[in-house]
């Protein structure tokens, strides 16, 4: 029996993707159990380049059967579109498995969120406006509606009337929009729900069965460490926890279960989003990493948005690799780094005129200034190398130097956005 978690160290954009679907190969189950579609994660294999939002990554391996846990946020247009999309660029239909108990994200849900990012104004969050924030207010505060009363026409039509006056009231007189009615709730859903109701079943069943029965199981989160709720850099967070922690809960598995936790993590940083991030660079040096960066780019998967990068960040991502239990690390992009005559790791943080370590709350970290080491560059492009050993010698330094100062052994590399870029170190 294996249950592994890959899950991200950093502000999410980490590669999650590409070893998610590197791991995928050889997976029973693949699940996803947090977020909805408002991150993507993007492989490029044989079929072509994807960007996944709601499936889960094992949608290309036809024997692994995807799971969508009860922590998700469903919204079915969404994941309808990418089925579709799928299908129509030759990719055979993936085994789908939806929980009953998942929760359906609907489109007051997003127009809630956008207009709240609107009134807001300069102070915004960053949200990329998928209805993420109301669709789990709506959870933890038992107004949601499950997958599985999608097929029980009565008891979907009470709970449509019991979060409908909440939501109409912030609609009509916070927001000064149009309402909604049951009828129109109704119209928007029940096509949807004629298309996934042969997927629907209860999914936690069919995955401790599968443990018991020695499967191979892989649990994709999405997000990082840093945009988790309680650990995170709050407020400027999801609204879900993107920790291995959850990984259970959301997936619906017995805690023990995970034997394996992978945290990745970038060989520099990136982030998109509102938020403080130390090691930003706001000048030319950081206009050429994002063009360098990712696979055409440091832009986000789903939004187009440009995103903020940086130097390593030692600080931030040990922390990460902590909070998320890792047990090892997979680094991504190694091969963007290759230009550079040096290369800086932000080693520190400087505070008040204090230097630290340690990775502090949101009121002190808006005041931390990134403290720099330098290492000797490789100047020459890796990414035809499928052996550690046979990496420069100061890339090998680089990497050895990054595992000392997060504290979890790097396990695998990825010199490329291809599957067969990554490897064991």
């Amino acid at each position: 029996m294996s249950v592994t978690a890959v899950v991200g160290a950093n502000w999410g954009d980490e590669g999650k993707g590409k070893i998610v679907d590197a791991l995928a190969h050889d997976a029973d189950f693949v699940v996803r159990f947090q977020g909805g579609n408002n991150a993507g994660h993007t492989i490029i294999n044989h079929h072509g380049k994807f960007v996944l939002h709601l499936l889960p990554s094992g949608a290309f391996n036809p024997g692994a059967v995807n799971v969508i846990g009860p922590g998700v946020a469903l919204n079915m247009g969404a994941l309808l579109k990418e089925l579709d999309d799928l299908l129509e660029k030759g990719v055979p239909a993936p085994r789908l498995a939806i929980s009953d108990r998942t929760q359906l994200l609907l489109s007051y849900h997003r127009l809630l969120d956008a207009y709240e990012e609107e009134r807001l104004g300069k102070d915004q969050f960053g949200s990329t406006k998928s209805g993420i924030a109301p669709f789990y207010g709506d959870k933890y505060l038992k107004v949601g509606i499950q997958v599985g009363d999608l097929f029980h026409p009565e008891a979907l039509r009470k709970r449509i009337e019991r979060v409908l006056p909440r939501t109409n009231f912030l609609l009509r007189e916070f927001y000064k929009k149009p309402e909604y009615t049951v009828d129109a709730v109704l119209a928007e859903i029940l096509p949807d729900a004629e298309r996934i109701k042969p997927f629907v079943c209860g999914t936690t069943p069919l995955l401790v069965n599968a443990i018991k029965s020695g499967k191979t199981i892989l649990l994709e989160g999405q997000l990082g460490a840093l945009r988790d709720p309680d650990h995170g850099i709050y407020p400027y967070s999801t609204s879900s926890s993107t920790l291995a922690g959850f990984a259970p809960i959301g997936a619906g598995i017995p805690a023990h279960s995970i034997t394996r936790i992978v945290a990745v993590v970038k060989a520099y940083s990136s982030c998109v989003g509102a938020g403080p991030f130390v090691a930003d660079l706001v000048n030319a040096e950081g206009d050429e990493l994002r063009e360098r960066g990712g696979d055409g780019g440091e832009y986000g998967a789903t939004t187009g948005r440009p995103r903020r990068v940086g130097w390593f960040d030692a600080v931030a991502t040990r922390y990460g690799c902590m909070v998320q239990g890792a047990t090892e690390v997979a680094l991504t992009v190694l091969d963007a780094l290759g230009y550079r005559d040096t290369v800086p790791i932000c080693a520190e943080y400087e505070i008040d005129g204090k230097r630290t370590t340690e990775f502090p709350m949101v009121c002190e970290l808006e005041r931390a200034k990134p403290v720099y080491i330098e290492l000797p560059g490789w100047k020459q492009p890796i990414s035809h190398i499928r052996r550690f050993e046979d990496l420069p010698e100061n890339a090998k330094r680089y990497v050895r130097e990054i595992e000392r100062r997060i504290e979890v052994p790097i396990k695998l590399l990825s010199v490329g956005p291809k599957r067969e870029d990554m490897f064991v170190v």
